[in-house]
């Protein structure tokens, strides 16, 4: 009596797992289709030769090595570009500085009374902090988007294995005999 309604669940579920499935790969399809369609529309290319081995830090020269001279399309490009190259410079113009820590620096300074060069020097620091925050955190969000969309085509994947094995349970397994 039992293994009817285990099969009509099992049937019931598999619809619903391959129907959730299949709209999970289509989120996750378009999410990293509109994202590389705005990253392309920058045509931005990522850093080669030179401006990849004139950082300093071997770790950003090794994270963006892989995508060298290419065009920045995807999230992982994205995130490569904002952390190790963007970053980079950020803290190279900015003597290791963040943008707040500048800020502090150019109130410290007034109170201070140092030179208004010295001050200029720290407020254009600290403008250049800004635009490359802005910029990473443009990048940032395109590879936060670009991963909620791989999560979501894995989950897809899953749930049409899932659907699958449901299916094949309803068909075999749990198959009542039809007097």
């Amino acid at each position: 009596m039992k293994k009817p309604i285990y099969q009509a669940l099992s049937q019931i579920f598999a619809v619903l797992f391959l129907i959730v499935g299949c709209g999970a790969m289509f989120g996750g399809n378009y999410a990293h289709s509109f994202v590389t369609e705005q990253l392309t529309q920058e045509k931005i290319t990522m850093p080669e030769g030179a401006a990849i081995t004139s950082l300093k830090n071997p770790d950003a020269q090794a994270a963006l090595q892989p995508f060298a001279g290419q065009p920045l399309t995807t999230g992982e490009q994205a995130k490569a570009y904002a952390d190790n190259f963007i970053w980079e410079h950020m803290m190279a113009s900015a003597n290791g500085r963040t943008y707040q820590e500048l800020g502090d620096d150019i109130k410290k300074a007034k109170a201070d009374g140092k030179s208004e060069e010295e001050i200029k020097k720290l407020n254009d620091a600290r403008e250049t902090s800004f635009k490359g925050d802005t910029l990473r955190g443009i990048l940032l969000s395109a590879y936060g988007w670009w991963l909620v969309g791989t999560i979501a085509l894995y989950a897809g994947v899953a749930m049409i294995v899932v659907a699958v094995l449901l299916a094949l349970a309803a068909a075999t397994v749990l198959r009542t005999k039809r007097a």
